[in-house]
């Protein structure tokens, strides 16, 4: 077999024999109840054999006699015991794919594929036992903070998303789907329609991919809530001190009241519009990150009740509504993990998101406490890219394993891992490829023994063979390992670029020499991609986007310079570099976003060309 052969996910089961495949002109054979359901699949392998191997093979359904030089699949219910496992057998005569299901079929075709693209008209005799450590795999897209991708980026990163045998996507929501009860909300911020909604959908059907609505219904709602229509109905409507160190000082409304009747009636309002468009019968309603509870409107509610009781009573009322609709909830299980004493008193027919993005999260006690009380829960690790311009490699790395071991220890009904995007959402997409493919390993195989990430991105996810381009996308994600001790759910790069001076000066892990050594190591990273050569139609756009990912911390390393040590001299610099900077960031932008959120992010990076005009 071919020595570099690489799958991602990899199989379960795969052994090599002696034989090998030459791929002639033939036939794909479909044995199956509903072949319309693998029609989409099969269209995409024909194309594969087409342009990786050179051969064209028709398809016919039916239970014919198999056929010498082709493929036959067969879909036969009770012959594997997991519903979306497979078996793929290659010999010197024919490839064989047995499956239980369509599902299972489909992903027999994924694996497929990726063999013909590496290996093209010879294919290697083997063996596949595969299936998936956790049934539900899942990625969450922020597209409120501040990115809104186009429809056509969205379907990019599905397809990519089901090559890689996940099967649950959803769309993070505040204020992005355009309600026509609520036109203000979203007037700035080109939303998702309904129309979109109901072709991303369609679009994720066909690939085995279930789009679950998402849209947070209690916390986050600071872009309903400043609207004079809304602000009514929020816990502390000009704000408040919360009185945590994290989040400071709140100077706009950030969290529905829950004891005041009307913000169950705007929730409901919600979910009257966007829910018809999801064929999905789950709902992550949200319902994280609460900090105003209790300081506010529901002040006199949470004295008499406690802060759990009334932030829980509220979400089973949300419960409700959605289980009249035939619907269940999904919601983020921080602010119940504060309240552990209530976790029993959860229905046994939620889903409760246990959400953790840094290493050393406590997966395994959280995932142990809602599994003794019988609450069925996913781990939600994330891809370590926001907060960062480059990603957090070796965060992002350790965070996935954290939450898929301890949630297989525990339990866990599945995987769904977050790419979130904020203050400004500058990560460029291809960022977080790398934690997105981490994650496609643990959430289908759970292990990751032997396993490098960067042959995984270089091979499948960039198709890059001089193996210059998963290199640098991890390097850039490890520069902020020249600081030493991490900063949480950031880098200090990132923060020196996102922080009043006074505040950078106060750093503890910076120093003239770190940043030096940092914008070299950069340096050195960013010299080597032009050598890259990915076989993939955005391959000038991933390096633009990368280039400016680098570009942007080794600005973020002279501006740190020139705050610690105060030189004039450096401000020209600094002026023309930013500029050249934020022209780049529009251009990356609108390649695969819609301009809504734009002028927001753009503002942040306006902000250091404004400090260097002093």
């Amino acid at each position: 077999m071919r020595e570099s052969l690489v799958l991602l996910p990899p199989p379960q089961v795969l052994v090599a024999t002696e034989q090998q495949l030459t791929l002639a002109p033939g036939w794909i054979e479909l044995e199956c109840d509903q072949p319309s359901l693998l029609l989409p699949v099969i269209e995409r392998l024909q194309a594969t054999l087409h342009a990786a191997a050179g051969v064209d093979w028709a398809l016919v359904a039916g239970g014919l006699e198999p056929q010498p030089h082709g493929l036959r699949i067969t879909v036969r219910p009770g012959t594997l015991a997991n519903q979306q496992g497979y078996r793929l057998e290659i010999d010197a005569a024919a490839i064989r794919l047995l499956a239980a299901t369509p599902a299972g079929a489909f992903y027999g075709c994924q694996t497929l594929m990726q063999l013909i693209e590496q290996c093209g008209a010879t294919l290697p005799g083997l063996e596949i036992e595969d299936w998936p450590a956790f049934p539900d795999r899942g990625v969450m897209l922020d597209v409120s903070r501040d990115k809104v991708p186009t429809l056509a980026t969205l379907e990019l990163i599905i397809d990519e998303l089901a090559r890689w045998k996940f099967n649950q996507v959803q769309l993070y929501t505040e204020h992005t789907f355009a309600y026509r009860q609520h036109p203000e909300v979203w007037a700035d911020a080109s939303p998702l329609t309904g129309a979109d909604v109901l072709a991303l959908d369609a679009f994720c059907r066909a690939r085995f991919i279930e789009l679950v609505p998402n849209q947070n219904t209690f916390g986050h709602l600071r872009r309903w809530l400043i609207h004079p229509r809304y602000r009514q109905l929020a816990e502390c409507p000009d704000g408040c001190d919360t009185g945590d160190p994290v989040w400071g000082v709140f100077e706009e409304p950030f969290s529905l009241a829950p004891t005041n009747p009307a913000s169950l009636q705007l929730v409901q309002s919600m979910f009257d519009e966007l829910l018809p468009h999801f064929t999905a019968r789950r709902v992550n309603v949200g319902c994280d990150e609460t900090i105003e509870l209790g300081l506010g409107y529901s002040r006199a509610a949470v004295a008499e009740r406690g802060r759990g009781r009334v932030y829980l009573d509220f979400l089973l009322a949300i419960y409700r509504d959605l289980k009249r609709r035939g619907r269940s909830m999904q919601f983020w299980g921080d602010i119940i993990m504060e309240h552990p004493e209530l976790v029993g008193d959860l229905p046994r027919d939620v889903l409760a998101l246990e959400w953790g993005y840094e290493a050393e999260h406590p997966f395994a006690q959280h995932g142990a406490a809602f599994a003794a009380a019988g609450v069925p829960f996913y781990v939600c690790p994330g891809t370590s890219s926001w907060n960062s311009v480059a990603g957090r490699t070796h965060n992002a790395l350790a965070n996935l394993a954290n939450a898929a071991a301890n949630g297989l220890r525990h339990g866990a009904r599945g995987v769904l891992i977050t790419d979130w995007g904020d203050n400004g959402h500058w990560q460029p997409w291809p960022v977080s490829y790398l934690g997105l493919a981490w994650g496609a390993v643990w959430a289908w195989r759970g292990a990751a023994d032997g396993l490098d990430v960067r042959d995984l991105l270089n091979t499948v996810v960039l198709r890059d063979s001089t193996s210059v381009l998963g290199a640098a996308l991890y390097d850039l994600g490890a520069v902020d390992q020249i600081f030493g001790a991490p900063q949480h759910n950031a880098t200090w790069l990132f923060r020196t670029l996102q922080s009043a001076p006074a505040l950078v000066r106060s750093f503890p892990a910076l120093s003239l020499e770190r940043l030096r050594a940092a914008d070299d190591y950069l340096q050195a990273v960013l010299e080597r991609l032009p050598h890259a050569r990915p076989q993939r139609a955005d391959a000038a756009l991933i390096s633009a986007e990368l280039t400016w990912a680098g570009r942007m911390l080794q600005h973020a390393c002279r501006r740190g310079t020139w705050i610690l040590s105060d030189d004039a001299a450096l401000l020209p610099a600094l002026r023309s570099e930013i500029t050249e900077l934020i022209a780049e960031h529009e251009r990356i932008w609108l390649a695969r976003n819609r301009p809504g959120g734009l002028r927001d992010s753009a503002a942040r990076l306006h902000t250091l060309l404004h400090d260097y005009e002093v």
